[in-house]
């Protein structure tokens, strides 16, 4: 992989230079190969998420299938997969597309799929030998899958009230399952739900609870196999998922799908980590940081920075100001500062008691991992001492 003018944050006017080149290098993200903004990973801050999220999972059964369409980044989903993952989440099949390319050998698609041609692929490349998984909530999905004439794999996927995809209530669930597994060359490998939209733990205990009285009706009716896939987990209820899941009465493979874990973040997911419920299991660390630069304090109170919707997360909490870092190298708590609104390519900053001037530097923290990986082609990895170590690619 080579770095050059396409490459964003990175100053290559010129030429180009390989990933090799620039690891072996380690240069600061100060020193001038770079410009602002610049999104960066903490490697020290991953690898530690990363290790606990694997000891996580098998501390309470779980296998981990982190899902990929946080970061799409094969360094990280290799790192994942390193560490002990069962396999790898996916949202759509261009991103299933992708994760067979890289020799992801086993993908769990948390969607429903019925673009018959995405159908025909996965059917072919199931029999072929690969382990996938997509989600059915209706006959009419189970119709277009059965279409292909397989072989492939099925979950019935419970849903809730004002949730998204999956069946409302168990009598559906058994209607779906009932009709793949009446269906030639499909097969009915378990059940699933997604509880991150519940924003109420006595919700989402609820939903769980009827996630594993549906696992037992399944089973009871004949329906499943022995061992069962019984899949759920996003980044904010896997504490709930891991309780809830232990009223299981018969063997299942149990998949837990967190994907925000890998970087965390200093918005949306510090203040909903279960870890703030189970403290002892923690913590996570946030890995992402966005360098902007003031661009204008153009009157009291106000100060402008070169950074916007085009390079940050703004969709689950505006990015947050961490750090001041002046021309000569000199930090600071940027206390006194907080993000109002983000243009295209600005960030409008209120300015309470802080000496900005134009030139700082602002380290921001960001919310939501999931919509800050998609705006950057190529993200340097650093050190604590904010030297490049390894350069990200992403695939979206």
């Amino acid at each position: 992989m080579t770095i050059d003018w396409r490459s964003k944050g990175f100053w290559q006017p010129s030429g180009s230079r390989s990933v090799a080149e620039i690891a072996a290098e380690r240069p600061s993200i100060f020193g001038g190969g770079f410009t602002w903004p610049l999104l960066t990973v903490r490697q020290a801050a991953v690898e530690a998420n990363i290790a606990t999220m694997a000891a996580y999972s098998r501390r309470h059964g779980f296998d981990f299938a982190p899902h990929a369409k946080t970061t799409m980044a094969p360094a990280l989903l290799d790192a994942q997969m390193r560490a002990g993952a069962w396999g790898m989440t996916v949202a759509t099949p261009n991103q299933a597309l992708v994760m067979r390319r890289l020799g992801i050998e086993r993908v769990l698609i948390a969607n429903e799929i019925l673009d018959p041609a995405a159908l025909r692929w996965l059917a072919d490349e199931s029999a072929a030998g690969w382990e996938v998984y997509f989600q059915a909530d209706s006959v009419a999905g189970v119709r277009a899958a059965a279409a292909t004439g397989g072989p492939l794999r099925i979950l019935v996927e419970l849903g809730h009230a004002g949730g998204r995809t999956g069946v409302r209530g168990l009598d559906q669930l058994e209607t779906v399952a009932r009709a793949v597994a009446a269906a030639p060359g499909l097969e009915l490998a378990g059940v699933t739900g997604y509880e991150g939209q519940l924003h109420d733990q006595q919700d989402v205990d609820a939903f769980l609870d009827e996630l594993v009285a549906g696992v037992t009706r399944l089973a009871d009716a004949g329906l499943l196999p022995p061992a069962p896939i019984v899949s759920a987990g996003g980044s904010a209820w896997f504490d709930r998922v891991a309780e809830r899941f232990a009223g299981l009465t018969s063997p299942a493979r149990l998949i837990l799908r967190s994907g925000a874990s890998v970087t965390h973040d200093d918005g949306f997911y510090r203040e909903k980590t279960p870890f703030l419920r189970v403290p002892g299991e923690g913590p996570l660390a946030a890995a992402l940081e966005i360098w902007a630069q003031v661009l204008s304090t153009p009157e009291p109170g106000l100060a402008l920075a070169g950074m916007g919707k085009r390079d940050a997360p703004f969709d689950e909490g505006l990015p947050v100001p961490m750090e001041i870092r002046r021309g000569d190298g000199t930090v600071e708590a940027a206390t006194g500062l907080s993000v109002t609104r983000l243009n295209d390519h600005h960030t409008y900053l209120a300015v309470d008691g802080a000496d900005l001037g134009p030139g700082d530097l602002i380290r921001f923290g960001i919310s939501h991992p999931c919509t800050a990986f998609d705006k950057w082609r190529d993200i340097p990895v650093v050190d604590e001492d904010r030297h490049v170590v390894d350069v990200l690619h992403t695939y979206f």
